[in-house]
């Protein structure tokens, strides 16, 4: 076997993970992931069997190896090349599942962004309960935060905050490869659609706003203005960079908490006006009976019909005569 790592196109379109890396170990590893190098973050690969790569790829990457060695729970990975030469394929475990991603020394080192979150509770709320969408795949756990999780379908975002089981906010996850790629088909377009029609809703991304100016299968300029055009088209849904993935969940559990806090403030709110206007209606004082304000009218020289309909001009006058 030719000793080349190789990138191609994945066929399945359905697939997120829009890449196959294929290394020349064992007659030939085969991994979906979704990027051709983890130039900005690690890449989550999934392992599948070799005859699911295609007999005439579409090969975006190839790269003579001058070292593929497999070392306990890794594969490191050099390539024949001045820049972006050293990698590995890192076997884990993720959420008590067997999990593997591709890291470079640069992302390894982004993984910690040498800053400790804060332990105190978003918005004061203990236990504030997260909605992860059932198709979250390897999505949050807020271990470090004081939220509890529940897998549910969600119509909208990975994330979300339930009042009275209604969905009232929802956080969509992107890494950069995911947010460029839902951009280019299309899909990013309806996603903030729906997000906007909800009414407290964000995106947040696993990466800094510099890493798009650094893109190499796509001209950047053409992400740039379109986040900016996405951001001007749905301003209420704001799309924010976080730098990691640890800081991503820190960001998300704050926005979803502080969501939380201000959608019961605004029903307490609501229910406060209610119960005001209610209040005023039934301290309102009833209009007389029409015989009562014939008998006052009387009772004051003013002329009125025996029956039927008092005129207008009696009516007003009992009304200035009794102003309270």
């Amino acid at each position: 076997m030719v000793n080349e790592l190789l990138v191609a196109t994945n066929p399945d379109l359905e697939s997120r993970l829009g890449y196959l890396l294929r290394l020349p170990l064992d007659g030939g590893m085969v991994f979906r992931t979704s990027g051709t190098w983890p130039r900005t973050t690690a890449l989550y690969c999934y392992p599948v069997s070799v005859d699911e790569w295609p007999e005439e790829p579409e090969i975006v990457e190839r790269v003579a190896l001058r070292s593929c060695a497999r070392r306990g729970a890794a594969i490191d990975l050099v390539l024949d090349r001045g820049r972006e030469n050293r990698s590995q394929i890192v076997f884990t475990t993720a959420r008590g599942r067997d999990a593997v991603f591709w890291q470079s020394p640069r992302t390894r080192k982004q993984a910690r962004p040498n800053v400790s979150t804060p332990k105190a509770r978003a918005a004061g709320i203990a236990g504030l309960e997260i909605v992860v969408d059932t198709r979250e795949q390897y999505g949050y756990r807020f271990a470090s935060q004081q939220a509890t999780t529940v897998k549910k379908a969600l119509p909208c975002g990975d994330y979300g905050i339930e009042i009275a089981g209604q969905l009232v906010a929802a956080v969509e996850r992107k890494s950069l490869a995911d947010l460029v790629s839902s951009m280019i088909n299309g899909k990013l377009r309806y996603a903030l659609g729906e997000l906007a029609a909800l009414g407290r809703a964000a995106v947040v991304v696993e990466d800094r706003y510099s890493s798009v100016f650094k893109l190499e299968r796509v001209h950047p300029a053409v992400i740039a203005d379109g986040l900016a055009e996405l951001a001007a088209r749905w301003p209420a849904v704001p799309i924010v960079f976080a730098e990691t993935r640890q800081l991503a969940e820190e960001w998300t559990y704050r926005y979803l908490a502080a969501a939380h806090a201000w959608v019961l403030d605004d029903l307490a709110a609501a229910a406060s006006v209610s119960l005001t206007a209610e209040t005023e209606v039934s301290a309102r004082p009833s209009d007389p009976s029409t015989a009562e304000v014939r008998a006052w009218a009387r009772s004051t020289g003013l002329k009125v019909p025996d029956k039927g309909r008092l005129p207008p001009e009696i009516w007003q006058a009992w009304r200035e005569a009794h102003p309270s």
